[in-house]
């Protein structure tokens, strides 16, 4: 079995393409016919595992763990800071529970923790 995606329920479909495609980088793979009050886009690389948006018309509560987050490696930390700062999104302290990485998070328009890791070889 591979592990195909995850779905992330979300508020604004475009302020949520906005954050994946222009500031992370991520390709539309594929978008599903729309339904009435409903938009599902994938994004990523065909190849990898792949962030579902859902967005659902009329969906008023979210909910998201403080306990999870979906995370990208990061082959150079610096250069993801360096990015986000200027698409002016500040990443915070780095933070490093090993001397073999570092790792930064920030948050999506939803809600959602998203973390940056570089592991050293």
């Amino acid at each position: 079995m591979r592990f195909a995606h995850v779905t992330i329920a979300v508020k604004n479909m475009e302020e949520s393409l906005h954050f994946y495609q222009e500031i992370l980088g991520l390709p539309e793979v594929r978008r599903l016919p729309p339904e009435p009050g409903k938009e599902i886009v994938f994004l990523g690389n065909a190849q990898e595992t792949l962030i579902e948006l859902i967005y659902v018309e009329g969906r008023s509560a979210f909910s998201f763990g403080s306990s999870i987050s979906i995370g990208f490696d990061a082959p150079s930390l610096d250069d993801v800071i360096q990015m986000l700062r200027a698409k002016g999104i500040d990443p915070g302290e780095i933070s490093s529970p090993n001397p073999m990485m570092r790792m930064i998070f920030i948050t999506d328009p939803n809600g959602v923790r998203v973390q940056f890791l570089e592991e050293k070889e």
